[in-house]
């Protein structure tokens, strides 16, 4: 028999009623469109090409510029807690990333924050200013206004040189554990996950390294020290670590990172359509009223076989629309009730939130 498992956020949020910690639970979901990635610079420091460090050394290089994330929310505003456990303070996991102080970390960890803290393993306790979020992928940017002496970046790597089977280490504070290391391998590449939006986030990396709540927005580092991921997310029938999490790729993290720092909005295409696999193509299972899907005539039903005349599976379809910008146009064959046809759409901007 299948057990349906649930897809938890990893902040812990201790409702100021109660004082418990508590999971956020989404159910896994396919949606349509995927957060386009760039790969940013490289990393300023780096190990011989193709050293294997050992788990302590990997913690070693990386232990001092991981930090606990605490922030405090009013009551009115705490989302998806019962009826009086709205307020009261949440902790996650976040990384610092260069010399300026901004601290990497997951926007489901920093949502809705009235106050932001970050803890040094030292026990320096500095506060820090939200730059940014994006709920689309996931990922938030914190600022310090300093940083303790001694501290250095944790070094940015890239998730593309992965390989299953691969050693991965996460650094992070599960259940307000600081300091926690835990290691395991790359179980799968290029799993979708479902962000905070409702929309899909493509490529994240699965691992069966130990991954609890309280570990959001901690890093995920490969054998050579070098973080390859965010780890914000695990697939649990409990609410607790059974051996797949997964973590948002740096890739991802990185594009957004430098368009939150830089002030730059973060606009993502958007076609309208809820796709699942199907013989020879991607079957529309859903069109979002208005969208630039429904301005071109798809249909529920409709099966899309090509994309710019190249045979596309459902998740084809979601890396063209995510290689593309708002505005752009997209060439798309259908089969449809025994024919088929060619429509172009005219790409749009993502919505805030999936339908």
């Amino acid at each position: 028999m299948f057990r349906k498992f649930l897809v938890f956020f990893l902040s812990i949020v201790a409702a100021s009623a109660i004082g418990a910690g508590a999971g956020i639970g989404i159910w896994e979901a396919t949606d349509d469109d995927g957060a386009a990635t760039v790969v940013q610079t490289a990393p300023t420091r780096s190990v011989a090409a193709g050293a294997q460090l050992s788990v302590n050394e990997i913690y070693q290089r990386a232990k001092d510029g991981v930090v606990l994330v605490t922030t405090s929310t009013q009551a009115q505003v705490a989302p998806f807690l019962p009826p009086g456990q709205g307020g009261g303070t949440s902790t996650g996991s976040g990384f610092v990333i260069d010399d300026e102080g901004h601290v990497l970390t997951n926007q489901h960890v920093v949502d809705n924050a009235q106050s932001v803290t970050v803890r040094f393993p030292d026990g320096d306790e500095i506060d820090a200013r939200v730059v940014g979020a994006d709920a689309s992928s996931d990922v938030a940017v914190l600022e310090l206004d300093s940083v303790p002496s001694g501290v250095t970046p944790v070094e940015l790597g890239s998730s593309e040189s992965l390989e299953i089977g691969d050693l991965v280490v996460a650094i992070g504070s599960p259940f307000g554990l600081e300091g926690t290391v835990t290691s395991g391998i790359v179980s799968a590449l290029h799993r979708e996950l479902t962000a905070p939006d409702g929309f899909t986030i493509d490529g994240a990396i699965q691992t069966d390294a130990a991954i609890n709540p309280g570990n959001s927005g901690g890093p995920l580092l490969d054998g050579q020290g070098r973080v390859v991921g965010i780890n914000s997310q695990i697939a649990s029938s409990s609410g607790g670590n059974e051996g797949i999490g997964y973590a948002v790729p740096i890739e991802i993290a990185k594009e957004v990172a430098d368009a939150l720092i830089a002030g730059r909005s973060i606009e993502r295409p958007f076609l309208g359509v809820q796709l699942a696999e199907a013989d020879e193509g991607a079957q529309i299972a859903a069109v979002t009223d208005g969208s630039p899907a429904d301005r071109a005539g798809l249909k529920q039903g409709d099966v899309i076989t090509e994309v710019e005349g190249e045979a596309a599976s459902a998740d084809d379809v979601r890396r063209a629309v995510a290689a593309r910008k708002p505005g752009d146009e997209l060439e798309l064959t259908i089969r449809r009730g025994g024919g088929t046809q060619t429509v172009t759409a005219t790409l749009g901007k993502r919505p805030t939130q999936s339908d």
